[in-house]
Protein backbone atom coordinates (compact mmCIF):
# COMPACT_ATOMS: atom_id res chain seq x y z
CA UNK A 1 0.00 0.00 0.00
CA UNK A 2 1.20 3.46 -0.65
CA UNK A 3 2.03 5.54 2.18
CA UNK A 4 -1.30 7.53 3.06
CA UNK A 5 -1.89 10.96 4.71
CA UNK A 6 -2.93 10.51 8.72
CA UNK A 7 -3.94 12.87 11.16
CA UNK A 8 -3.56 11.10 14.54
CA UNK A 9 -4.60 11.15 17.91
CA UNK A 10 -2.94 9.07 20.41
CA UNK A 11 -4.52 8.82 23.96
CA UNK A 12 -3.18 7.29 26.94
CA UNK A 13 -5.88 6.25 29.55
CA UNK A 14 -3.65 3.48 30.74
CA UNK A 15 0.27 4.48 30.29
CA UNK A 16 1.92 1.45 31.57
CA UNK A 17 2.83 1.33 27.73
CA UNK A 18 3.67 4.44 26.45
CA UNK A 19 7.00 4.27 25.92
CA UNK A 20 6.71 1.49 23.69
CA UNK A 21 4.06 3.60 21.59
CA UNK A 22 5.82 6.00 20.21
CA UNK A 23 3.90 8.49 17.77
CA UNK A 24 5.91 8.21 15.53
CA UNK A 25 5.94 4.17 15.47
CA UNK A 26 2.07 3.95 15.74
CA UNK A 27 1.84 6.61 12.92
CA UNK A 28 4.21 4.36 10.58
CA UNK A 29 1.83 0.98 11.50
CA UNK A 30 -0.95 2.43 10.72
CA UNK A 31 -0.31 4.24 7.78
CA UNK A 32 0.70 0.94 6.47
CA UNK A 33 -2.16 -0.69 6.26
CA UNK A 34 -3.65 2.28 4.72
CA UNK A 35 -5.02 2.15 1.49
CA UNK A 36 -6.90 6.14 1.36
CA UNK A 37 -5.90 9.20 3.68
CA UNK A 38 -7.54 8.99 7.17
CA UNK A 39 -8.01 10.77 10.49
CA UNK A 40 -7.82 7.96 13.51
CA UNK A 41 -7.60 7.87 17.20
CA UNK A 42 -5.86 5.47 18.88
CA UNK A 43 -6.85 5.55 22.24
CA UNK A 44 -4.83 2.90 24.84
CA UNK A 45 -7.04 1.80 27.75
CA UNK A 46 -7.06 -0.38 31.11
CA UNK A 47 -9.19 -3.21 31.76
CA UNK A 48 -12.33 -1.55 33.22
CA UNK A 49 -12.90 0.55 30.16
CA UNK A 50 -11.98 -2.23 27.88
CA UNK A 51 -14.63 -4.39 29.14
CA UNK A 52 -16.99 -1.17 29.27
CA UNK A 53 -16.62 -0.52 25.69
CA UNK A 54 -16.90 -4.04 24.47
CA UNK A 55 -19.89 -4.60 26.65
CA UNK A 56 -21.69 -1.44 25.55
CA UNK A 57 -21.09 -1.78 21.66
CA UNK A 58 -20.55 -5.87 21.13
CA UNK A 59 -22.71 -6.86 23.80
CA UNK A 60 -19.56 -8.85 25.36
CA UNK A 61 -18.96 -8.27 29.05
CA UNK A 62 -14.88 -8.63 29.17
CA UNK A 63 -12.32 -6.58 27.91
CA UNK A 64 -10.85 -7.72 24.28
CA UNK A 65 -8.00 -6.71 22.79
CA UNK A 66 -8.69 -4.47 19.90
CA UNK A 67 -12.16 -2.53 19.60
CA UNK A 68 -12.30 -0.70 15.92
CA UNK A 69 -15.06 1.87 15.78
CA UNK A 70 -15.27 3.31 11.99
CA UNK A 71 -17.11 6.27 11.05
CA UNK A 72 -16.14 6.54 7.37
CA UNK A 73 -14.94 5.09 4.50
CA UNK A 74 -14.32 7.47 1.83
CA UNK A 75 -13.56 9.53 0.59
CA UNK A 76 -10.90 9.34 4.24
CA UNK A 77 -11.02 7.13 6.91
CA UNK A 78 -12.46 8.32 10.18
CA UNK A 79 -12.25 5.76 13.35
CA UNK A 80 -11.33 5.16 16.74
CA UNK A 81 -9.35 2.21 17.56
CA UNK A 82 -9.49 0.95 21.31
CA UNK A 83 -6.79 -1.06 22.26
CA UNK A 84 -6.60 -2.89 26.04
CA UNK A 85 -2.99 -2.73 27.63
CA UNK A 86 -3.62 -5.56 30.27
CA UNK A 87 -4.96 -7.94 27.56
CA UNK A 88 -2.20 -6.90 24.97
CA UNK A 89 0.28 -7.89 27.43
CA UNK A 90 -1.26 -10.82 28.41
CA UNK A 91 -1.96 -12.34 24.99
CA UNK A 92 2.02 -11.46 24.01
CA UNK A 93 3.43 -13.24 27.32
CA UNK A 94 0.58 -16.01 26.58
CA UNK A 95 2.16 -15.89 22.93
CA UNK A 96 6.16 -15.33 23.31
CA UNK A 97 5.72 -12.61 21.54
CA UNK A 98 7.18 -8.82 22.07
CA UNK A 99 4.50 -6.45 23.36
CA UNK A 100 5.76 -4.03 20.75
CA UNK A 101 5.18 -6.44 18.10
CA UNK A 102 1.79 -7.56 19.33
CA UNK A 103 0.67 -3.89 19.28
CA UNK A 104 1.71 -2.92 15.84
CA UNK A 105 0.05 -6.42 14.86
CA UNK A 106 -3.42 -5.00 16.60
CA UNK A 107 -3.12 -1.34 15.29
CA UNK A 108 -2.64 -2.64 11.80
CA UNK A 109 -6.09 -5.00 12.04
CA UNK A 110 -8.07 -2.43 13.78
CA UNK A 111 -6.74 -0.27 10.81
CA UNK A 112 -8.04 -2.78 8.62
CA UNK A 113 -11.22 -3.27 10.32
CA UNK A 114 -11.88 0.60 9.87
CA UNK A 115 -11.45 0.38 6.16
CA UNK A 116 -14.28 -2.30 6.36
CA UNK A 117 -12.41 -5.54 6.56
CA UNK A 118 -13.13 -8.15 8.33
CA UNK A 119 -13.30 -11.94 9.51
CA UNK A 120 -16.75 -12.91 9.72
CA UNK A 121 -16.27 -16.16 7.62
CA UNK A 122 -13.51 -18.28 6.74
CA UNK A 123 -12.83 -16.81 3.73
CA UNK A 124 -12.92 -13.25 4.73
CA UNK A 125 -10.40 -14.15 7.69
CA UNK A 126 -8.15 -15.96 5.24
CA UNK A 127 -7.63 -12.79 2.56
CA UNK A 128 -7.66 -10.01 5.91
CA UNK A 129 -4.86 -12.28 7.70
CA UNK A 130 -2.49 -12.77 4.70
CA UNK A 131 -2.75 -9.09 4.05
CA UNK A 132 -1.87 -8.50 7.93
CA UNK A 133 1.18 -10.98 7.40
CA UNK A 134 1.82 -8.99 4.25
CA UNK A 135 1.68 -5.81 5.96
CA UNK A 136 3.73 -6.59 9.24
CA UNK A 137 6.51 -8.80 7.23
CA UNK A 138 6.94 -5.24 5.40
CA UNK A 139 7.24 -3.18 8.64
CA UNK A 140 9.79 -5.40 9.88
CA UNK A 141 7.98 -7.70 12.23
CA UNK A 142 7.34 -11.64 12.12
CA UNK A 143 4.42 -13.24 10.38
CA UNK A 144 1.57 -13.19 13.05
CA UNK A 145 0.05 -16.22 11.46
CA UNK A 146 3.06 -18.26 10.74
CA UNK A 147 2.90 -21.40 12.85
CA UNK A 148 6.26 -23.05 13.26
Amino acid sequence: MTRQALTLSLQFADGAHRALLPRHAVARWIRAALASPAVITVRIVGLDEGRALNRAYRGRDYATNVLTFDYEHAPAVVADIVVCAPVVADEAAAQGIGLADHYAHLLVHGTLHAQGHDHEDAADAKRMEALESRILVGLGFADPYRRD
